[in-house]
């Protein structure tokens, strides 16, 4: 257990490190699905993705405290495993994506799986350096790995791209309440999430109406639930 602090640091240098050493990755080519994926509504504006840098800097800086200052402490201990097998794989993620959307979705949703296990395992002390980045990084992943899901269902012709959207995001929202619910007091995850609904809600300005009411209503129903946790002191958790 005692190699953990330091197996968490080296896979987190990895996964942040990794853009250095791959290929730019904007998103997945539109001839990378047997039906052409042209501004699929179900992905979020490009302005979203910028929170990548405070995902990458939050949990550089988690992972170095926890080997300066917390190497025997077994609530870390807890959380450092399951988020060792997600930003171990999640390296590769950005060469695979080039190489195949179907392996990136199956990865990603993967890495969410462990992402969520860590985030539950948290301790809750140190929570701006133990839950709150891992609580983010699993939040942006939710959304993410259904984004893939719905480039998925429209790209083999399975839905409309305005169906696969709504599809993939009501399975999103599905899965942030029942995580949220779980760990009512970890906020920073619905706040992820709901960056990145707000970030798809504006993508569609002006285009699927369809999409932007399912958007509105998964905002108020994300948004309703994390108040509803905080009014009630489920939120609360030691600083």
């Amino acid at each position: 257990m005692r190699y953990l602090p330091f197996l968490s640091l080296i896979a987190t240098l990895a996964f942040v490190l990794s853009p250095l050493v791959t290929e730019p990755f904007s998103g997945f080519e539109r001839d990378q699905f047997p039906i052409p994926q042209i501004d699929p509504p179900v992905q979020p504006a490009g302005y979203a993705f910028g929170i990548w840098g405070m995902i990458y800097l939050w949990l550089t800086v988690s992972a170095v405290y926890g080997v300066l200052a917390r190497r025997d402490a077994e609530g870390w201990h807890r959380m450092q495993g399951p988020l060792i097998l997600s930003l171990g794989p999640g390296a590769a993620w950005l060469w695979v994506a080039g190489e195949s959307p179907e392996w990136a979705a199956v990865l990603i949703f993967w890495m969410l799986g462990t992402a969520v296990w860590a985030m539950l395992q948290a301790p809750a002390r140190d929570r701006w350096l133990a839950q709150a980045p891992v609580a983010i990084y699993a939040g942006w992943l939710t959304a993410a790995a259904h984004v893939s899901l719905g480039l998925l269902l429209g790209g083999y012709g399975i839905a409309t791209p305005e169906v696969a959207a709504t599809i993939a995001l009501c399975i999103a929202v599905a899965v942030g309440l029942a995580v949220l619910l779980t760990r009512p007091h970890a906020p920073e995850y619905a706040l992820t999430l709901i960056w990145a609904l707000v970030g798809v809600l504006v993508a569609n300005l002006g285009g699927s109406g369809l999409v932007q009411g399912v958007v509105l209503v998964a905002l108020v129903v994300v948004l309703s639930a994390m108040i509803h946790l905080i009014r009630t002191g489920q939120a609360d958790t030691p600083l």
